[in-house]
């Protein structure tokens, strides 16, 4: 949650954004919290987009949406799809 605060468009703190992310990741990782961690690179792929690192966007939401699919998790797929042809 801190992470989609410190990424929120209204007040982008990318330094912060990213390591509360990559907090989160190791722990979901951890915990073998699979839905956890593809939120968590959908976040990261948000971020990146607004500031501006288009090929790490890219690789983050390729990875969140490969998770998704895997999970058979066709809500967020289709949230992070949409949300991608909008930005």
């Amino acid at each position: 949650m801190l992470a989609d605060i410190a990424s929120h468009p209204d007040r982008v703190d990318p330094e912060q954004g990213e390591t509360c992310y990559r907090k989160a990741m190791t722990a979901a990782e951890a915990q073998g919290r699979r839905p956890v961690l593809a939120h968590c690179h959908l976040g990261l792929s948000k971020l990146y987009g607004r500031t501006g690192k288009r090929q790490e966007a890219q690789e983050q939401f390729t990875l969140a949406t490969r998770m998704y699919r895997e999970m058979d998790m066709r809500f967020w797929l289709e949230q992070a799809e949409t949300a991608r042809e909008s930005s």
